[in-house]
């Protein structure tokens, strides 16, 4: 088994026992429902990221799921990109483009990949589509940038 594989099993079962103890106000104010779908990285969903603090992206609006397969499956929450149909914001280095054709979003848009939020499950509604794999390849390049992976930006990084 792959060791992030063994990390996220080992895990899964110490959320299940957390639950209980540790109640979040979003549990508190609606019932339990548990979502019976399996999340895959490269899937859009609308989700509902309210409440938000400044520049957040925030409301219900699509989204992007961007964490591994296995922490989709053994974690309650996901890691995602917000997405926006406001392609005349200023164009980044963290901003892809998709087609709504290819995506099965209404509108052309862009994944703001510097707005990256942990979810829990509950706040997905809708799944809308899934991006294709050459997308998918542009979004992890624009990753990379937003957390310094690649140098650019990282006084750490080797020269």
């Amino acid at each position: 088994m792959h060791e992030h594989a063994i990390y996220f099993s080992a895990a899964a079962g110490s959320l299940e026992s957390l639950k209980s103890s540790n109640e979040t106000a979003l549990n508190r104010q609606s019932p339990r429902r548990v979502i019976n779908v399996t999340v895959k990285r490269g899937d859009i969903y609308y989700a509902d990221l309210s409440p938000v603090v400044g520049s957040e992206q925030g409301g219900v609006r699509p989204v992007l799921i961007v964490q591994n397969d296995v922490g989709n499956r053994y974690s309650p929450t996901v890691i995602a990109a917000a997405i926006t149909s406001q392609k005349d914001k200023s164009k980044l280095p963290t901003h892809i483009e998709i087609n709504s054709q290819v995506c099965g979003l209404s509108r052309d848009s862009v994944v703001l990949l510097e707005q990256i939020r942990t979810i829990d499950k509950r706040r997905l509604k809708e799944k809308m589509g899934r991006l294709d794999d050459g997308s998918m390849g542009q979004v992890n390049h624009a990753l990379s940038i937003s957390f310094g992976l690649d140098g650019f930006g990282n006084p750490l990084a080797p020269t």
